[in-house]
């Protein structure tokens, strides 16, 4: 597995996480991309303990998601199982953890001030805090998808699983898209992906 790893995290962050990994109770998996989350941790029903990742991440997204699931394994080991997930106590084992990462060797310059800012107060997910989400996707290999603060007012847009919105006005932080089947409301992160449905023209 740590060979494995090594092909998904920056080089120079290798060892600081092969020492975080020395459990025998604890195994890594690499899964195909999920579009509800980056990566997951669970205990198993013979005391082991999983978490697994989606391999389409960038070296520095799969890194960040790594940690985070690792603060979720430590934290039930020092603090038992009836903590909140995202309570104080994974917050703070995260920003233990994450904090030798946090340096040019690991992760680009221009993404440090970015992540400093995040690691103040982690959330549940770095897709929340858009900026940094946004900066990562940088580093994403190109895609045919379109993030949704670029989507003209009125446009019509396609989600991963088909479901068709029409773009609407921008809130305070989120912007709005109403369902074309159903007419219902939703509000979208301006860092959503969604694929641009082209207008039809009239001949």
């Amino acid at each position: 597995m740590h060979n494995t790893l090594q092909e998904y995290i920056p080089y120079q962050a290798i060892p600081d996480v092969i020492e975080l990994l020395k459990h025998d109770n604890l195994v890594v998996k690499i899964k195909k991309e999920r579009k509800t989350r980056h990566g997951d941790y669970r205990k198993l029903p013979n005391n082991k303990h999983q978490i697994t990742i989606n391999s389409n991440l960038n070296h520095y997204r799969f890194l960040i998601t790594l940690i985070h699931e690792i603060a979720h394994f430590e934290a039930f080991n020092d603090y038992g199982r009836y903590i909140k997930p995202h309570g104080k106590e994974w917050k703070h084992t995260f920003q233990r953890l994450m904090l030798p990462f946090l340096n040019p060797n690991v992760f680009p310059i221009e993404l440090l001030p970015l992540l400093a800012r995040h690691f103040k107060n982690p959330k549940a997910s770095s897709d929340t805090d858009v900026k940094l989400a946004l900066a990562l996707k940088h580093y994403d290999p190109p895609n045919d998808k379109t993030y949704i603060f670029e989507v003209p007012l009125g446009a019509e847009f396609k989600l991963y699983n088909g479901r068709i919105f029409r773009k609407g006005v921008k809130r305070r932080t989120r912007h709005e898209g109403v369902e074309v089947t159903s007419g219902k409301l939703y509000l979208f992160n301006p860092n959503a992906e969604v694929e641009l449905i082209p207008a039809q023209t009239e001949v």
